[in-house]
């Protein structure tokens, strides 16, 4: 009897060691979540799934071996598990299923489809598809986003109208890197010298975004930088020629284990330009990478340094636009106008979960921007020192009985900015362009704001979800004038009233994949310091924050079993005190509030994939923004503009294409791109002429031999080489009897071609 009893203990005892398992954890790398639901396959069975804790277990006699693990929305991933190795595994979203792309730029993360607002998601595909030398041409098949295109440094966003009127730059939007912000204090934004290179995916959110960012009334770009998605070391060296002597390198490292990540790119872009005076270097390198600091830590970090030195051909008259369009505006091309800077940004984050339904992200920066910028009417100086934090918390409970999710945190923000200005003397030094002379002004400048929000998540169904939220923003800025030889002193200290930005959004799911949503969001942008200063060099502390409401309605849709995506939305955002930029002398503007426009649009999108066979892939889509922009109520100079429709704003917006991808490795784009006329001014006294673009690329990549491929491209750019307008300038006047020069020629007919080379160590 004794016996029997050992002997059943026993063989307790070896059963449990025998099915002894493993523990293994699943979070999504794009907002450290743990995911439940992934299946976890070996040689195609399904061995077992994640838990509600992200956590699956493997038993020790399947130990170690290879593994995919597969979930909806996701890329699949191979693993390899061991005995006595605790791994935490990061999926990515997969592209292809762009509904259902978890958003990283949303307080609250959600999947695309289910997110009640318009939000566009710019892949690596997108990336690909276009010739690389400006990552602003990526964002031109962004429905409701319009890119004036002046040069590769010379370029200016609006979206949903909003920021049209900026002259010679992007206001009246927010954009981060990494989380890092990338505008100024003043609200202005280049984005010029990021090279999409470096980027995994940019999204786009349209319309006011302040109950996220604070003071983006015409919405936000979020920037993400690329990262190792498979354990191992890569390395990749990229060049590429084109037309006007443009030539592009690209040299690429990367190194991912188990509990970290590094990605290192640096790229080095020169070109003549196509115009006189265009000649273009930039040299930039950034640095990125993550660090597993624990079971429920992760440190990311990112480092940029950009060196930039660019010519500038400036606008021109419609006589020289349509007769000569590749020469330079004639004073920009005596003084050999130009702009250089070092520009650079260091940051940090912290993820942690504090336990399993409570998480903080925690990200602090630093930036700088050294500059130089010779102009024909004088020499500008500008040095700016950007700090500030973010932290964000993240609860999922229950309220009322009902699943639910809730995010509050805050920003504070602080800039050093210091500028100056001098003679420019190169009309009394012929032939040697710009020459420094006296000083004409030395102003220094500390702005700071925090913002303070908070929103919900509400699951009332299955079904039906409800989110509401605020933001909270104070702005306040010094301002000390230290040239002491005029009359004026600008010197003290001003702040704009608090201002309060709520936004409530409900998206509803018709039938699976389809769903309706409505929001309604208010928004609004500070006057920049230009703005604020009268002609007298006064401040205006009469100037009042633009502000905005948005109201939104929309569906998003998936049919014939996810091969086609669509999304259909019409908007209304009207915009109160309007700041308006008045010019009164060559490239000096005054801010005024100036009344209130209207902006009523429709934005569609279609997105198609099929296969020929087994191995050819075919995605034609259309996109196209339909807009209605135009003054309500504007007066300016006793000049009743009310009605009028919003210069710098195409009516329409069109963009047709395919892509055409095998396992081959053969690949093809095209994109057919129509732009509608674009009123020049207030008064609509000249509209630009509509014109049509198509660009072409193809390439194919196969492996030299094991480890080690090869790809090569060609592209046409404008093949049928269309004349047109691709920037203007808004609202410009002519001084001297001169006439205005509102117009930016577009590229000619251009070609690039170029290789690179991948090696998997």
């Amino acid at each position: 009897m004794k016996k029997k009893l050992v002997f059943s203990l026993l063989l307790l005892v070896f059963g449990k060691l025998a099915a002894q398992q493993q523990e293994f954890k699943i979070i999504s790398k794009t907002n450290n979540k743990v995911l439940a639901g992934v299946g976890v396959y070996q040689d195609d069975e399904l061995i077992t799934s994640s838990n509600a804790k992200g956590k699956f277990y493997i038993e020790d006699a399947r130990l170690p071996g290879e593994f995919q693990l597969k979930a909806l929305g996701f890329e699949t991933r191979a693993v390899s598990l061991k005995i006595n190795d605790r791994q935490i595994f990061y999926l990515s979203p997969a592209s292809e299923a762009l509904s259902a792309v978890i958003l990283r730029s949303t307080v609250i993360p959600k999947s695309l489809q289910k997110m009640p607002a318009t939000i566009s998601v710019v892949t690596p595909n997108d990336f690909q598809q276009t010739d690389g030398t400006n990552i602003l041409e990526s964002f031109k098949k962004v429905p409701g986003m319009y890119v004036n295109e002046g040069a590769l440094n010379t370029n200016k966003i609006n979206i949903r109208g909003i920021g049209a009127r900026s002259q010679y730059s992007t206001n009246r939007i927010q954009a981060y890197f990494d989380g890092i912000p990338l505008a100024t204090a003043e609200g202005e934004l280049t984005l010029d010298d990021f090279d999409q290179e470096s980027l995994n995916r940019v999204e786009v959110i349209k319309g006011p975004t302040s109950s996220i960012y604070g003071a983006g009334l015409g919405g936000s770009i979020n920037l993400y930088s690329k990262n190792g998605q498979q354990q191992g070391a890569k390395a990749s060296i990229k060049s590429q020629f084109g037309s006007f002597n443009t030539q592009k390198h690209v040299f690429q490292a990367s190194n991912t284990t188990k509990s970290s990540a590094l990605f290192a790119t640096f790229s080095s872009l020169t070109s003549d330009g196509y115009r006189d005076n265009g000649r273009y270097k930039r040299k930039s390198a950034l640095v990125n990478g993550s660090l597993n600091t624990s079971e429920n830590g992760k440190l990311s970090y990112l480092a940029n340094f950009t060196r930039l030195k660019a010519f500038i051909p400036s606008s021109l008259n419609k006589e020289n636009f349509e007769n000569n369009p590749e020469s330079a505006a004639f004073t920009w091309g005596k003084a050999k106008g130009y702009e250089s800077y070092d520009r650079g940004l260091l940051g940090g984050s912290y993820s942690h979960s504090l336990d399993d339904n409570f998480t903080n992200i925690t990200s602090v920066f630093i930036s700088f921007r050294d500059a130089y910028e010779p102009r024909p009417f004088d020499i500008l100086k500008e040095e700016r020192v950007s700090t500030g934090i973010r932290t964000k918390f993240n609860l999922e409970t229950s309220l009322f009985n009902l699943p639910s999710e809730i995010s509050f945190g805050g920003e504070y923000y602080k800039e050093w900015y210091e500028t100056g200005t001098f003679q420019n003397l190169y009309e009394d030094f012929p032939d040697e362009g710009s020459v420094l002379g006296d000083r004409l002004s030395n102003n220094e400048q500390d702005r700071n704001y925090a913002n303070f929000f908070t929103q919900i998540n509400i699951n009332l169904t299955e079904k039906w979800n409800l989110e509401a939220g605020f933001n909270l923003n104070t702005t306040k800025y010094s301002l000390t004038d230290l040239y002491s030889r005029d009359v004026t002193d600008q010197t003290g200290d001003y702040s704009f009233n608090t201002v309060f930005s709520p936004r409530i959004g409900s998206s509803y799911e018709l039938a699976p994949g389809k769903n309706i949503y409505a929001s309604v969001s208010q928004g609004f942008s500070t006057p920049t310091v230009a703005e604020t200063l009268t002609p007298e060099g006064q401040i205006n502390t009469d100037l009042k924050p633009e502000t905005g409401t948005n109201y939104e309605l929309g569906f998003k849709g998936n049919w014939f079993e996810n091969k086609l995506y669509t999304e259909v939305s019409v908007y209304s955002i009207q915009i109160e005190n309007l700041l308006v930029a008045q010019r009164v002398a060559e490239d000096q503007y005054v801010g005024i509030n100036a009344g209130k426009t209207n902006h009523n649009g429709i934005e569609l999108l279609a997105n198609y994939r099929f296969l020929i066979g087994n191995d050819l892939s075919v995605k034609p889509y259309v996109n196209t923004a339909i807009n209605f922009f135009e003054f309500d109520e504007f007066i300016n100079e006793d000049k009743d503009f009310s009605g009028n429709e919003l210069p710098g704003v195409p009516k329409y917006t069109m963009n047709l294409g395919f892509n055409l991808e095998s396992e081959s490795g053969f690949d093809f784009f095209g994109n057919y791109r129509s732009v509608g006329e674009i009123p020049l001014d207030d008064a609509n006294s000249g509209y630009t002429d509509q014109y049509q673009v198509l660009n072409v690329k193809a390439g194919y990549t196969f492996e030299i031999f094991k480890d080690l491929n090869l790809n090569f491209y060609g592209g046409v750019n404008n093949v049928f080489d269309e004349h047109y307008a691709a920037s203007i300038v808004t609202n410009a006047v002519g001084f001297g009897g001169k006439a205005p020069r509102y117009y930016y020629p577009g590229n000619p007919r251009n070609y690039y071609g170029g290789l690179q080379l991948n090696y998997v160590f």
